[in-house]
């Protein structure tokens, strides 16, 4: 049945002498990730961030979101805990 799928695709040779599909790793990259926001340890939702950011850049998307201002505006910020590639959590008071 394959073969006769393959020709009905137009391919005059055999579908069992064609080569396997190389795999692209440049692919397999990820520009962005889901950066989940968490105020307190609860998760107050996800930004998207580049993949190859650094914890100091993490933390500043982090408090440049719409979503954590919304939580720390105006509030004293005690720590900042930066799980690179997870998750940004602010310990407010």
């Amino acid at each position: 049945m394959a073969e006769e799928l393959w020709h009905s695709l137009g391919h005059s040779d055999s579908v069992h002498q064609q080569a396997w599909p190389q795999a692209d790793p440049s692919a397999l990259v990820v520009d962005e990730i889901a950066l989940v926001i968490q105020i307190m340890g609860k998760t107050r939702g996800t930004i998207q961030v580049p993949a190859q950011a650094d914890k100091q850049m993490l933390e500043q998307y982090a408090r440049e979101s719409e979503l954590a201002q919304k939580y720390i505006a105006g509030k004293d910020i005690k720590k900042v805990i930066v799980v690179p590639g997870k998750l940004v959590n602010f310990v407010v008071e």
